[in-house]
């Protein structure tokens, strides 16, 4: 059996969100953009990330969700502190996880990259368990689609966004995905 279908991959608990598009014809997926999201900020676990991707988030539920609550977005893939892999949107689709962005030289980077949001911050560590999910998430896009690069938010919306933030661990993944294009350069 295979771990893909349609975009959809075998290893994810899929919920679907309504957020996204079609890809543009004859734009390969070849980037992969790292994101850290927690809702509310700073806050890990509940429903709040899985409502916002699928627009269910009540607006009264906490002070911060009114200023977001209406905002359609979403990302293919969604990393629990646990482990558990959420996909939203097939691979095979445009999610809506960028915004303006651009990665060397070429803009719109929602067109030709997969989103996968870290539950997490840019003031602490992320789990053990995401590690763990993510490189196998990582080795399952690399096989299914030609990726060149992974970039993390910040690198392809630079002074709007610093997701995922100090604490990811680029060595790691580095020394895990040699042959790919990262943002930062790492040493041994």
């Amino acid at each position: 059996m295979s771990t893909w279908q349609a975009g959809w991959w075998a290893g994810a608990r899929r919920v679907e969100s309504p957020n996204f598009g079609l890809r543009p014809e004859g734009c390969p997926v070849s980037l992969v953009v790292l994101h850290s999201i927690s809702l509310p900020p700073g806050r890990f676990g509940g429903p709040y990330v899985e409502q916002f991707f699928t627009n269910r988030l009540d607006p009264g539920a906490h002070p911060y969700f009114a200023g977001i609550a209406a905002l359609q977005v979403s990302a293919h893939f969604f990393v629990r502190r646990d482990g558990e892999v959420v996909q939203f949107v097939s691979a095979d689709a445009r999610a809506w996880h960028a915004g303006r962005s651009i990665w060397q030289g070429r803009d719109n980077c929602n067109d030709y990259s997969i989103g996968i949001e870290l539950e997490g911050s840019d003031t602490q560590p992320f789990a053990p368990a995401q590690y763990a999910a993510l490189w196998p998430l990582l080795t399952a896009i690399g096989a299914a689609y030609p990726i060149r690069a992974v970039a993390g938010h910040a690198h392809v919306a630079p002074g709007r966004k610093t997701d995922p933030g100090p604490y990811f661990d680029w060595r790691e993944l580095a020394r895990r995905f040699p042959g790919l294009e990262l943002p930062i350069e790492v040493t041994a």
